[in-house]
C-alpha cells in the first residue's frame, strides 16, 4: 500500500521527515576502535533510524546526531550512579529510539549493554518476570532499563538483586550527570552481552568484545554485503537477537547509513507492513528468518501485489534457521509482479558466538541448490548428489550458504574430532576473529565449545561443497534409529506437503519410549475440527513416514499455537521434547490414581 498524500502532509506538518539515504561522508565501513568512535562518525552526516508504528504510519526520527548526543546525555547519568568500567547494564529491547540511546550510552561510559527480550504477550507475566530475573541475575546487573509500560515487571525481576536503578527511560532522565571525562570502551574490552535465543538449552550470555563485533561489521560490509553509499536498511527483526542487533542497528551505523523500524509484534500481526514500507521507503536491504518471508506471503491477497514496488530490494537476506528453498521461491515467484527479483535472495549463515555472520553466499546470483540424496545421506553422512545416481532415493534440496568470509577457517568434523572431507556431513567448527570471548560466568560450558586455539564447535551439522558451507541442522536435534541418523526437519516436511498443515506447524524430536530407547515424536498443529478428519490426517502422516524414511513415529495432533518457540521466534525442538516427556508423566500419574476396574477397562 502506497502512502496517500494526506499522510504525507500528515508527517510534514508534525516535522516527521524520514533520515536521508545518503549522509555526504565519504563510506567508511567500520574500521573503527569501538562503536562510539563509529557513532561520533557517523554523527558528522545527515542519516540515522526511522521509526514505524504498526499502523505503517512515521513514529520517531532519530539523525545520528542527536542519537550521540542523547546517548552521551545518558552517559554521564550511568557514570553518576558510581557504576564500575564493565558493570553490566540491562536494557529490555523494545524497538525503540530508547533502546539506541542507551546501548550506545553504555558504550561511552564504558560499562556493558545486556539486551534482554521483550515481553511478547501481555498474558504470560509470571513466565516473563520469572526469565528476567534469571537474566538479570545471570548477568549479574547494576541497572535494568525498561520502557514505559514494562513499570508492572520491576518489582519481581529485580527483587533481591541489589540494582541501583530499575525503571523507565523518563524515571533515569531524572538522575544527576557526573562531571567526569567520558571513556568509551574499544579494543579488546566487552562491547555487550548477546544472550543466545536458547533454541537447545538455557540462553547463555555471549562475550563479544569491541574489536570482535567490529572486525564481523567490516567483513559484513565490505564482503558479505558489498556496501554503497546508496544502501538503506529496513528491519523488523528484534533488538535482542543478532540478526536484528549486529545486522540491523551496529551494521548501518558503523557504515553510516540511514534505517528504517518496524517493531517485530507489529509485523507479527500485519506481516504485509514489511512489503508496504519497503515499497514507501525504497530500503535495498533487508533480512529475515524463513518463517517470515513465509508468513508475509501467506498473508498477502492477490490485490495487493500490483500496489508494492519491490524492484529496489538488492539484498534479501535469510538466515536465523534452517533455509527451505521452496519457501524462498515460492517468496519471488508471488513478488515478482512486483519487481522483486529472485537473485536478491542471499542465504546466509551466522550465529551471536561469531558475533553474527560466518558466510554468505554470492551476491546478484539466484542461490544454488544442492540436491543429494537424503536416505544415503541418513545412512552414511555422505551428501552424494542426486544428479550422479541412476537410482535415487529419497532427494532432498539445501540452500547453500556461500564461503565463509575472509579471515576464517571452517571445518567439517566427524564424531572422533578429525576433519572430515567433502560432502561429509559433521559438526562444524568456526575460527575467526569475531569468535566470542565465552559465555559469561560459564567457564566449563566455554571450554566445552571453545578450544585454546580459537576453534568453535557451532553446535550445528553440514558438509562443504568446494568451498561453500551447506547445513543441515542441529546437533542435537538429529534423531537416531537403529543406527541411522534422521534429520527432524525431514519428518516435518512430510507433515507439511499435507494440505491440511502450514509451514512452521509440525515439530519433531526425539523422546524416551517405554522400553528406554528413543522415539520419533512428530508435533503437528492442527486446525481440524470433525474426528474422522484428525483420524485420517494422524493415520495418513503415519503412514507417509514408515513409507518415507522406513521408521516408526509417533504422531501428536495439537492445538494451533501451542508448539514452543524461542525468544526470537523460532520453533524450540528443546522445549517441546520437555513438554512432551512432561505431559507424558502426567498421564502416567492420573492412570496410576484411576480405579482398577477403569484401568481394566480403558
Amino acid at each position: 500500500m502506497r502512502q496517500t498524500e494526506e499522510e504525507v502532509m500528515q508527517e510534514v506538518d508534525q516535522g516527521m521527515e524520514p533520515t536521508p539515504t545518503n549522509s555526504n561522508l565519504p563510506l567508511r565501513p567500520a574500521d573503527f576502535r569501538g562503536l562510539a568512535e563509529a557513532l561520533d562518525y557517523a554523527a558528522q552526516g545527515a542519516t540515522g533510524a526511522n521509526f514505524y508504528d504498526g499502523r505503517g504510519n512515521l513514529e520517531a526520527v532519530l539523525p545520528y546526531s542527536e542519537l550521540r548526543e542523547r546517548a552521551r546525555d545518558a552517559a554521564r547519568r550511568l557514570l553518576g550512579l558510581g557504576l564500575e568500567r564493565g558493570a553490566r547494564v540491562a536494557l529490555v529491547a523494545e524497538t525503540t529510539p530508547d533502546f539506541l540511546v542507551f546501548f550506545f550510552a553504555c558504550q561511552y561510559a564504558g560499562v556493558v549493554p545486556v539486551p534482554l527480550t521483550a515481553a511478547l504477550t501481555l498474558g504470560s507475566r509470571i513466565a516473563y518476570v520469572n526469565q528476567l530475573h534469571g537474566l538479570l541475575e545471570n548477568c549479574s546487573a547494576c541497572v535494568l532499563v525498561a520502557p514505559s509500560g514494562y513499570e508492572a515487571y520491576f518489582g519481581g525481576a529485580g527483587e533481591g538483586l541489589g540494582l541501583k536503578f530499575c525503571g523507565t527511560p523518563e524515571a533515569f532522565a531524572e538522575l544527576p550527570q557526573a562531571d567526569v571525562e567520558l571513556e568509551p570502551l574499544k579494543g579488546n574490552e566487552i562491547a555487550y552481552i548477546q544472550y543466545t535465543s536458547g533454541s537447545t538449552r538455557f540462553p547463555r550470555g555471549v562475550l563479544i568484545t569491541e574489536d570482535a563485533v567490529l572486525e564481523n561489521l567490516t567483513g559484513i560490509a565490505r564482503h558479505g554485503l558489498k556496501l554503497t553509499s546508496e544502501d538503506r536498511f529496513f528491519s523488523w527483526l528484534p533488538f535482542y537477537h543478532d540478526m536484528g542487533l549486529i545486522g540491523k542497528v551496529l551494521t548501518p551505523l558503523s557504515c553510516q547509513l540511514s534505517v528504517d523500524y518496524l517493531g517485530t509484534r507489529e509485523f507479527a500481526m500485519r506481516p504485509r507492513l514489511w512489503l508496504e514500507l519497503m515499497t514507501r521507503t525504497r530500503c535495498t536491504i533487508s533480512f529475515g528468518p524463513p518463517f517470515g518471508y513465509e508468513l508475509c506471503g501467506r498473508r498477502l491477497r492477490e490485490g495487493d501485489i500490483p500496489s508494492y514496488d519491490l524492484s529496489n530490494w538488492r539484498h534479501a537476506g535469510a538466515g536465523a534457521e534452517m533455509i527451505r528453498p521452496e519457501v524462498l521461491n515460492a517468496f519471488s515467484d508471488l513478488l515478482a509482479p512486483s519487481g522483486f527479483r529472485p537473485e536478491a535472495f542471499l542465504p546466509c549463515y551466522g550465529m551471536a558466538e561469531c558475533s553474527l555472520a560466518i558466510s554468505f553466499a554470492p551476491l546478484d546470483e539466484r542461490f544454488a541448490i544442492d540436491e543429494v540424496d537424503a536416505d544415503h545421506l541418513s545412512r552414511t553422512g555422505e551428501a552424494v548428489p542426486a544428479s550422479e545416481l541412476t537410482d535415487p532415493g529419497r532427494v532432498r534440496q539445501f540452500a547453500m550458504c556461500g564461503e565463509p568470509l575472509p579471515g576464517y577457517d571452517i571445518e567439517i568434523r566427524g564424531a572422533d574430532g578429525n576433519p572430515l572431507p567433502e560432502r561429509r556431513s559433521g559438526t562444524i567448527f568456526v575460527r575467526g576473529p569475531s569468535v566470542m570471548s565465552g559465555y559469561f560466568n560459564e567457564p566449563k560450558v566455554t571450554a566445552q565449545v571453545l578450544s585454546a586455539d580459537g576453534w568453535l564447535d557451532t553446535g550445528d551439522t553440514g558438509y562443504r561443497v568446494g568451498n561453500s558451507l551447506v547445513i543441515t541442522g542441529r546437533t542435537k536435534d538429529i534423531i537416531i534409529v537403529n543406527g541411522r541418523n534422521i534429520w527432524p526437519q525431514d519428518l516435518e516436511y512430510l507433515a507439511e506437503q499435507q494440505p491440511e498443515v502450514r509451514t512452521g506447524d509440525a515439530l519433531a524430536f526425539s523422546a524416551p519410549a517405554a522400553d528406554g530407547s528413543e522415539m520419533p515424536v512428530l508435533a503437528v498443529q492442527c486446525r481440524l475440527k470433525e474426528a474422522a478428519e484428525r483420524a485420517d490426517l494422524h493415520a495418513r502422516l503415519q503412514g507417509l513416514v514408515s513409507e518415507e524414511l522406513g521408521i516408526r513415529c509417533t504422531v501428536e495432533l495439537v492445538p494451533p499455537r501451542f508448539l514452543p518457540r524461542t525468544s526470537s521466534g523460532k520453533l524450540s525442538r528443546s522445549k517441546a521434547r520437555q513438554n512432551y516427556i512432561e505431559s507424558q508423566a502426567r498421564k502416567e500419574r492420573e492412570a496410576g490414581r484411576m480405579p482398577v476396574r477403569e484401568r481394566a477397562t480403558g
